[in-house]
């Protein structure tokens, strides 16, 4: 028969044996895991880096265009700066000459007016004017 330390030794034995065969089958699937993994990543890595070109270059002409767009925006700004300008310069040469004719045609038809009554006074004339 067997003794106690005997079976002792023979049940650490097979603990043992049945640990390192779990620990096999564990490491199995690890190595099986990291496998697809790598397989995962090198897909990716195949996928990504067309896309990652397509983004540069898609950032690149947009950066061109921005600066497209900036100068025309420039010059925009430019333009109705010099027509601000033209519009001031017209309003004031316009105005000021439209005015003075307005004002003698008024005063001419006022004075035509008081003619066609009978002769006025300059006095009468200074009293209509306040």
């Amino acid at each position: 028969m067997l003794t106690a330390g005997e079976v002792a030794g023979l049940i650490v034995a097979m603990a043992w044996a049945i640990l390192v065969c779990f620990m096999a089958v564990v490491l199995v699937k690890l190595a099986r895991l990291l496998t697809e993994t790598t397989k995962m990543v090198s897909e990716l890595s195949d996928r990504v880096v067309p896309l990652l070109e397509d983004a540069a270059v898609a950032v690149s002409q947009t950066n061109r265009q921005l600066v497209a767009v900036e100068a025309i925006a420039l010059d925009v700004k430019q333009v109705s700066g010099h027509v601000a300008k033209v519009s001031n310069i017209t309003q004031s040469l316009v105005t000021g000459p439209l005015i003075k004719v307005a004002a003698l045609g008024h005063g001419i038809r006022q004075a035509l007016s008081a003619h066609r009554r009978g002769r006025t006074s300059p006095r009468a004339l200074e009293r209509r004017r306040r």
